[in-house]
């Protein structure tokens, strides 16, 4: 799934990301490889701001994003992110990697004109469609990548399980 967000978020340097559920800190990582490689210089980055609901995990996160050495390309915080991260917005990318009952407009609004938020919609359990919304000046278009199953979403804009 890491791989399919980076090519269906047609992730590049210099991109501004926010992950919505950042885990363990692993994809915010691999973000980073691709809109700040460490190879190009500084002034060309773009950075990645990951947002963990879970404390515990928040925790994990951030610790390894540290000790990996991605702290200077990658923001993890605790936080619910399922209505955005405004202090950053607007964001080339928004990742949501839980099951959302439907799309935020806290999210859409967040994007940047030309931007994409790819998002898993539908049941709390099993099964969901990957969603890609693409921001086109003041509209948006939608786009059904196919099946997919992840965790519930958390949060204000999260299911109540």
């Amino acid at each position: 799934m890491t791989a399919l967000f980076c090519e269906y978020g047609e992730m590049k340097l210099g991109q501004r990301v926010l992950e919505v559920g950042g885990g363990c800190g692993y994809m915010s990582c691999v973000y980073a490889e691709v809109v700040a490689p460490s190879e190009q210089p500084k002034e060309t980055w773009g950075h990645v701001w990951s947002a963990e609901i879970v404390p515990e995990l928040a925790e994990s996160g951030r610790r390894n994003v540290e000790r990996l050495g991605y702290a200077d390309r990658v923001t993890f915080l605790e936080a619910d992110a399922s209505e955005g991260f405004e202090a950053e917005a607007p964001f080339d990318l928004i990742i949501v990697t839980s099951a959302a009952p439907e799309i935020p407009s806290e999210l859409t609004n967040q994007i940047k004109v030309g931007g994409t938020l790819l998002i898993p919609v539908g049941g709390a359990q099993f099964y969901q469609e990957l969603v890609r919304v693409r921001k086109k000046g003041r509209g948006l278009t939608h786009e059904n990548l196919g099946g997919v199953a992840f965790v519930p979403m958390r949060g204000r804009h999260g299911w109540n399980l």
